[in-house]
């Protein structure tokens, strides 16, 4: 038995997917659609909390872990950057060493678990809301997803951990992929994420 765990904010959790339930939840379908067929059981836990940034996960990865440990395989999917990277009120949520060092401190905490860790990306805004204060009062910009997702791609090099980049699946087509507010995908771009991750997953199934 394999458990899979998915920590994240509310793009991991699937916000603003009213069809699918977002990408973590189409690949819990996908994996008991398959054990239906006398494959290897692999459960996925969506752990994903809408506003949440990486201070937050240190806050719950320990607990959150253990008590969904599997006697066999764990695979840790951490997804952050949306809202660390953030401005506001004039100040960036988690400013950019400290986004490291949140990443390099929970990916320690996961390797207590499982040696499988995978860092994702985070994904690109709309050019409607790029550098623009939105109703929650958040404003983010492209170049600084760019500088978060460098910071991403270094832990998981230095970490020696997978980094899944969803950014760059996203970033030609954003306009189509993601929903109104600008930050989060819409059915497709879920959709789509769901079938980059679903290959690493159907080597445990």
């Amino acid at each position: 038995m394999t458990n899979c765990l998915f920590f994240g904010d509310s793009i991991t959790y699937g916000e603003y997917d009213g069809i699918s339930g977002g990408w973590v939840d189409i690949l819990k379908r996908y994996c008991h659609s398959r054990y239906q067929e006398n494959r290897n059981e692999v459960n996925v836990f969506n752990l994903g909390i809408g506003g949440e940034t990486t201070a937050g996960l240190l806050k719950r990865l320990d607990v959150e872990s253990n008590v969904r440990k599997s006697p066999d395989e764990n695979l840790i999917f951490i997804s952050y950057g949306a809202n660390d990277l953030a401005i506001l009120n004039g100040e960036q949520l988690v400013v950019p060493e400290k986004f490291r060092e949140n990443l390099i401190t929970a990916v320690s905490k996961a390797k207590a678990l499982t040696e499988h860790i995978f860092l994702i990306s985070a994904l690109p805004v709309s050019e409607r809301i790029d550098g623009i204060t939105v109703a929650s009062g958040k404003l983010r910009t492209n170049e600084t997803v760019i500088a978060y997702n460098q910071i991403i791609a270094e832990v998981a090099s230095v970490s020696r951990v997978e980094y899944i980049d969803v950014y760059s699946i996203f970033f030609k087509d954003k306009e189509n992929l993601i929903s109104k507010d600008g930050v989060h995908p819409n059915e497709h771009g879920y959709k789509l994420i769901s079938e980059f991750v679903k290959p690493i997953i159907e080597k445990y199934l």
